[in-house]
């Protein structure tokens, strides 16, 4: 069982929330604000949420980051209730690392097509075919996943943990990303086996309409994050996680930024950068013929009236880890930010 079979995926995506006017954003971010402060509650959001709710999350004393850091602002947050406007796998990991707190999400039903693509039945065959190699998985995982591995990383810190096992003579197993494992397997040059998981997002963009784009735009620098086909990434000026292309457009002095990654990015990016122009970068598809269109769809369910539908009734909307499978979860991701903090 060298290369695993694909998983088919059933991309029946859920409806997205109503288009809110201005007004009511604003009515629902008052009551929302109010709803935070009575149930001691934090809202913390991802970077590829929809403006309002990052917009939300800063104005009401939130957190707006990646899903590592995302899980480490609530582990040392003050409040009793997290309020994760993401997909279901942080709420997860926020939860194994915060058990005695409240974990509320805006809908369970928003997910991740890594997470979907990697099932623990498929996965543990896998890494019990191959018993000599150290399992590394990436953080858009389950619970029962990360519960399989040695080690968990986000794609901020990925390349460091892999040269380091590579440096200790280690084989490794990776999953579930097979675009952001290659791309790591050749800047490192480890010996890794690749799940076939890929992010229904980045796997959409496409080198040629890219190629394309950059004749139109001649001056623009190209940020990619890694999850995108090599031949996408082999185009980019700068590659990089999330937090990681925030930096690069600030620091990039292009005025014209490409932008190969969720286009819920463009919130951060436009308020750290804003005399800077922000373009999309091409899918193969576009409108109905392409999937996600640059954002995914299970991110875009993180609505306002989601997030108050959660802080008035808890009912549905909060995340349980069982506490054996947290306990084992908790071992790989607590490497992962002992190594982080080994590196500061």
């Amino acid at each position: 069982m060298n290369q695993p079979a694909k998983i088919d995926i059933d991309y029946s995506f859920p409806v997205k929330p109503p288009v809110l006017t201005a007004v009511q954003q604003q009515e629902y971010k008052q009551r929302i604000k109010s709803l935070l402060k009575e149930k001691n509650a934090v809202l913390i959001a991802h970077y590829y949420t929809d403006p309002e709710i990052q917009a939300l999350a800063e104005e009401s004393g939130g957190f707006i980051s990646d899903s590592l850091e995302m899980a480490r602002f609530g582990k040392n947050a003050e409040q009793d209730t997290l309020i994760v406007a993401g997909v279901k796998f942080m709420g997860e990991t926020a939860k194994i690392l915060s058990p005695e707190k409240t974990v509320l999400m805006p809908t369970l039903d928003a997910t991740c097509s890594l997470d979907l693509g990697c099932p623990i039945k498929e996965f543990d065959e896998f890494c019990s075919a191959h018993p000599d190699r150290t399992v590394v998985v990436y953080a858009n995982t389950s619970a029962a996943v990360k519960a399989r591995a040695d080690w968990v990383v986000t794609s901020s810190i990925a390349l460091e943990v892999v040269e380091h096992l590579d440096s200790q003579g280690e084989k490794i197993l990776w999953g579930p990303d097979r675009h952001l494992g290659n791309y790591i397997a050749k800047q490192t040059g480890a010996d890794m086996l690749m799940w076939q998981g890929e992010c229904i997002v980045h796997d959409e963009f496409s080198a040629k309409a890219l190629l394309d784009m950059k004749k139109v735009y001649p001056d623009a620098a190209i940020l990619v994050h890694p999850e995108s086909p090599a031949s996408v990434v082999e185009m980019a000026d700068a590659v990089g996680s999330t937090s990681q292309l925030i930096k690069a457009a600030q620091e990039l002095p292009n005025q014209q930024l490409i932008v190969a990654t969720d286009k819920g990015i463009f919130y951060k990016m436009q308020q750290l950068a804003p005399g800077k122009t922000f373009i999309e970068a091409p899918t193969g598809g576009n409108g109905a013929t392409c999937r996600s269109c640059a954002h995914c769809p299970w991110m875009a369910m993180n609505g306002l009236g989601a997030i108050e539908n959660a802080l008035t009734d808890t009912s549905g909307h909060e995340i349980f880890v069982d506490e054996a499978l947290r306990e084992k979860a908790l071992i790989p991701l607590n490497r992962m930010l002992n190594f982080k903090a080994n590196m500061a």
